[in-house]
């Protein structure tokens, strides 16, 4: 008796329907964390944010709201929402990683006034500024939403 293996269709796209979703999810779950990091550091342990950290919270704190109104509501143009703010964030957070790092010269920065962009708060593991770690979170949620975006691509091209 000769058995044929047909391929399950349907069990490919529950598959990929639920890595979709658990796309979102580590983006939203980044999202969070990144949001209640910057909150811990200046309302809790009192560290008063630089221009450029403002900026990079403005982009940050609506993707808590945008992730999770996308989950909800199952929008699949939720990368269209997300990429606008992450990119931006994320372009910002690198000038600030090398701003930071002293790549670029602090006479070229934005924050004249105020508190420094390139005072040294916190380092975890002697490397991972409170810059850094925003350039990290953008960088990670901006390519889920380019993953998310491919796999929704390739589901439709199918």
């Amino acid at each position: 008796m000769t058995r044929t293996l047909k391929p399950n269709i349907h069990r490919f796209t529950s598959l990929l329907e639920h890595s979709r979703i658990l796309i979102l999810y580590m983006a939203w779950i980044i999202a969070i964390v990144a949001f209640l990091g910057s909150i811990t550091f200046s309302e809790i342990l009192k560290l008063t944010p630089c221009k450029l950290c403002w900026i990079q919270r403005i982009c940050m704190f609506p993707l808590v709201f945008i992730l999770g109104v996308g989950i909800v509501y199952k929008d699949e143009k939720v990368p269209f929402y997300v990429l606008p703010l992450s990119l931006t964030g994320l372009a910002i957070s690198f000038y600030h990683v090398l701003l930071y790092r002293g790549l670029v010269p602090e006479s070229k920065a934005l924050c004249e006034a105020g508190i420094s962009c390139t005072t040294k708060y916190i380092e975890f593991f002697g490397f991972l500024s409170i810059p850094a770690l925003s350039f990290l979170a953008f960088l990670a949620i901006s390519g889920l939403m380019f993953y998310y975006h491919s796999l929704r691509h390739s589901h439709q091209t199918e």
